[in-house]
């Protein structure tokens, strides 16, 4: 964890950073940390969470966290932590190293599954688990082509995952909230056979 904060060179570091992908995981890390340091645990989810598993084969352009305690930020806190990195206010978003950031509500979860962690310079980022991510995004894709896209990236790192729960990923596209259970394994058996 970092104690104290040189903003300027943290700054500095994640804008020169050309990787995009590298750039995001860079800021998720010193925002996870820094509200951590506050109280407030964060979780990336959504196509945030995909970008970071698919180690950016999709890129979701922002960075989605929700909160893992009741205990939601302020909005004075948001501000206090994200405009030292240069962040700006842009309606309910913030724009933080070039990279949009969406602070969202307390995270739901359908899965037993611990969140994924993983190690960015500065500091760890936990993730919903990737069975949850595959079946958002399954579910997702029956409505939008650009979700089709990032489902269809993730199932391709979930099948060169040797630790992916397929009967975990099964269960839950057979729950009421994602009926995607046929989708799941028509996507799982056409780009296994490309594999």
């Amino acid at each position: 964890m970092i104690d104290a904060v040189d903003f300027a060179a943290v700054r500095a570091d994640i804008e020169s950073t050309e990787d995009l992908f590298l750039r995001s995981m860079k800021l998720a890390g010193i925002v996870t940390t820094l509200f951590k340091k506050r109280g407030i645990p964060l979780v990336v989810v959504g196509g945030s969470a995909v970008e970071f598993y698919t180690a950016g084969g999709y890129m979701s352009g922002d960075i989605d966290f929700c909160r893992r305690s009741l205990k939601g930020p302020s909005l004075r806190l948001i501000k206090d932590i994200l405009e030292p990195l240069g962040g700006k206010c842009v309606g309910r978003n913030w724009l933080v190293c070039g990279i949009f950031i969406d602070m969202l509500g307390i995270v739901e979860t359908e899965t037993y599954k611990d969140f994924s962690v993983v190690e960015t310079p500065y500091g760890e980022v936990a993730m919903i688990p990737p069975e949850l991510a595959l079946v958002e995004r399954i579910f997702y894709s029956l409505d939008s082509e650009e979700c089709s896209a990032s489902a269809r990236q993730m199932m391709a790192a979930a099948l060169n995952d040797e630790n992916f729960d397929w009967q975990e990923a099964e269960r839950l596209a057979a729950l009421p909230d994602f009926r995607v259970s046929d989708e799941l394994r028509r996507m799982k058996e056409e780009l296994s056979v490309c594999a």
